[in-house]
Formats: structure tokens, sequence, C-alpha cells
């Protein structure tokens, strides 16, 4: 983990002075990440696209001003989390003006995994109850327990990262995430279907631990 760390911040470094090809390194390694990021908050394939192009685009206009380079992670989910938030104040204020938006169901798919199926019908009739059931709760959660708990479990953040993503102190986040992950456990339709499965869209199973 060391050895990758730093051959970003080498990347991070490089692509900050022009060097084309460690700006592309950084696309390449950053990107799934990123559009997973954006579609489970926009729920719309087209949506997070566009949102994921215009991160990168603002990461790298930006990039140069990045004084450490060993926080570019948290600092570039920032970016993210920023342009998602903007989106969806755009959203409601088109909304009032009576125009509608697009919005597709699934919840949990991204990339090549959107149409993605396996040689067990019944573990991906599981998988997509599992989407429905954890979209249901997540909507249920207050907005910075939401964001917090998908940060850590949807994104694989540390909890460090997160309090630079969202600029709470790590206090914060470990109570917004405790009172989140109490709820979790609490649910016993996600909890059922988590034993019932092996694998549910990166969520572990010490949430239910």
């Amino acid at each position: 983990m060391a050895d990758s760390d730093n051959q970003i911040s080498i990347l991070v470094k490089n692509a900050g002075t022009g060097n084309k090809a460690a700006l592309e390194e950084l696309l390449r390694l950053f990107r799934e990440d990123i559009f997973r990021m954006v579609y489970y908050r926009v729920r719309s394939r087209m949506d997070a696209e566009d949102l994921t192009q215009d991160i990168f685009m603002q990461m790298m206009k930006h990039l140069p001003d990045l004084k450490d380079a060993d926080r570019f992670r948290p600092w570039l989910f920032r970016i993210a989390v920023n342009r998602v938030t903007d989106f969806h104040r755009k959203k409601k204020l088109l909304s009032f003006l009576g125009t509608s938006a697009d919005v597709e169901a699934s919840f949990f798919t991204t990339g090549q995994a959107l149409t993605e199926q396996s040689d067990n019908p019944e573990n991906d009739m599981l998988k997509k109850e599992f989407r429905e059931q954890f979209r249901k709760f997540a909507e249920s959660l207050s907005r910075r327990e939401r964001e917090v708990f998908l940060l850590r479990f949807s994104d694989h953040l540390g909890i460090r990262e997160i309090s630079e993503i969202l600029k709470k102190n790590e206090s914060t986040v470990k109570t917004h995430l405790y009172r989140a992950l109490k709820k979790f456990r609490e649910n016993s339709e996600l909890r059922d279907l988590i034993t019932n499965s092996d694998r549910h869209s990166g969520v572990s199973k010490c949430l239910i631990l």
C-alpha cells in the first residue's frame, strides 16, 4: 500500500508539471472509483459520465495548486462531492421551475457491471434485492450520515480521508458513521440478505457483526 501511495504521489507531482503520461495514468487509476462514487449518488449513467468528465477537468485545472501530493485522493474525492452537491442543487432548482430530470432505477451498477450477469440466477436475484433495499436504507439516513456511510463502505475511504473530504473533524465523522451503522445493523431485511449472499456491491459482511 505504501509503495502504491508513493507511486501516486510521484504521478501527481509529474502531472502537476504538465506531464501528459502521468496525467493519463491518474485518470486511468481513479476514473472507475470516481464514476462509481458519482453514480451511487445521482443514479443516472448519463449524468454520472458527464459529472465524472467535469470532475477530472477540474482536477487537471487545479492540480498544479495542490500543495501536498500525498493528499491527492481525498482532494479528488472532495472535488467529486462538491460537484455532486452542485448537481443536486441545480436539479432541485430545475424541478422547482417545472423541468423534470431522468433518474434511472438501478443503484449499485457501474461500467461493465451494468450488464454483468452471473451463472447463478438465485444470487443475481439476491443482489438485485439487496441493491434496492440498500438504496431505500441509504435514503432513510440523514444527509450527513448517508454521505459518511457511502464514502466509507461504497467508496472504501478511511476516516481521515472522509474527514478531509467533508471538512469535518474525525470525531464528527465517526459519530455519523456510528449512527448509520447502528441503523444498518437494526435493519433485519438487509442483515438477512447479506447473510444469504457472499458478496453484495462492495459492502462487507463486517457491517452486521
